[in-house]
């Protein structure tokens, strides 16, 4: 396989509209790189520039060290896996796939060989010599990812293939397609606008927002330790919990305070906060780090918050309570065994263990 490195590239529309900004990235050998990030982020422009399907404003694309920048789409030795599956509905599954091998002029037995092998691989053997519109949802992707294998390209490209599928086709097919990574050792990079499908396919994850990369980081780091408010609030389901405020005191003594909560920092807290003066911060928690148990809010009187119930959503596994302190808002995810009433009173506490906080202004992380 190969990697592919991305080095200062920019794309700008009609002169003024700046999609990508100066991006930086290296996908190594056999990685799985997702891009995430909302509508209009950049990600599936970065991912055409990488397929040579848009031109490069700015900067160089190298796909195993070779610069490829002004090279042609079909002599990238790349393999794209589009939303819509583009599969010709005349042919047959096993046409549609063999298709490009012959082309190519590859000899018919390769071709061959090549289609029932990835075929094998896929599950689909007894869908070959089907047209399209006789196949599922997730059976045509099936198929768009087979005419992909078949190519032994060095690089995978999947432009959010699965947001035409239902949820249980979507999680389904999430598996699969990890398990053809590991199968095949392949370099695959990968565009999405579901966070969850980010968390769970990818080696590294690339956050966009606005054309401007936020962060590159494995899963978990991502969650634990975003650089900004932005990737806290986008990675994530529910999302982090921000709440506007005022970091005040010194030293051991330092506290964060707003309007219906006041947070008492611990040591570890604090001393990350040491080079940070009094004034304006927005805190954020994660919903699972707000705890109702009791031992728990009695040994965190510098966390505990007395909140009104506005709202219940039992989930089966867990609990989505929205909770209102003064004029804040917040939703804590928590164990079954408790269920609050709507309108009645709770008492929490924060982990301020994993309490981040971040510049009012800038949004940049100030503790991690």
């Amino acid at each position: 396989m190969a990697n592919v490195r991305i080095d200062r590239v920019t794309k700008v529309y009609g002169g003024d509209v700046v999609a990508v900004r100066e991006a930086n990235l290296e996908v190594h050998d056999e990685e799985f790189v997702v891009f995430v990030g909302p509508s209009g982020c950049g990600k599936s422009t970065m991912l055409r520039m990488i397929a040579g399907l848009e031109e490069i404003t700015e900067g160089d694309i190298y796909i195993d060290e070779r610069r490829v920048t002004d090279v042609l789409p079909k002599d990238r030795d790349i393999a794209m896996v589009f939303q819509n599956y583009a599969l010709y509905p005349h042919m047959t599954v096993y046409r549609n796939m063999a298709f490009g091998l012959k082309l190519r002029r590859v000899p018919k037995a390769e071709i061959d060989g090549r289609v029932r092998g990835a075929a094998d691989i896929l599950g689909i053997t007894k869908l070959l010599e089907r047209r399209p519109r006789a196949l599922s949802g997730g059976e045509r992707q099936r198929v768009a990812v087979g005419r992909a294998i078949v190519r032994d390209p060095k690089v995978f490209l999947f432009d959010e293939p699965l947001s035409n599928l239902d949820a249980k086709l979507r999680v389904q097919m999430r598996a699969e397609i990890n398990k053809l990574h590991t199968r095949l050792q392949a370099t695959m990079v990968y565009v999405t606008h579901d966070q969850t499908e980010a968390m769970t396919m990818g080696d590294r994850i690339v956050v966009l927002d606005g054309g401007v990369i936020q962060q590159i980081d494995t899963p978990l780091r991502l969650y634990d330790h975003p650089h900004n408010r932005f990737v806290a609030g986008f990675i994530g389901s529910p999302p982090m919990n921000f709440v506007d405020g005022e970091l005040n005191g010194a030293g051991d003594g330092r506290v964060f305070e707003a309007n219906g909560v006041r947070l008492e920092l611990p040591p570890e807290s604090a001393a990350a906060l040491d080079d940070r003066a009094d004034g304006p911060v927005t805190m954020g928690i994660r919903p699972e780090h707000i705890r109702p148990d009791g031992a728990f809010v009695a040994g965190s009187p510098g966390s505990a918050i007395h909140a009104g119930v506005d709202v219940v959503e039992p989930l089966g596994s867990e609990i989505l309570v929205y909770l209102a302190a003064g004029e804040q808002t917040m939703i804590a995810k928590i164990e079954p065994s408790v269920m609050p009433r709507v309108g009645e009173t709770m008492d929490v506490a924060l982990d301020l263990e994993r309490v981040h906080f971040f510049d009012a202004d800038t949004g940049e992380s100030l503790t991690d």
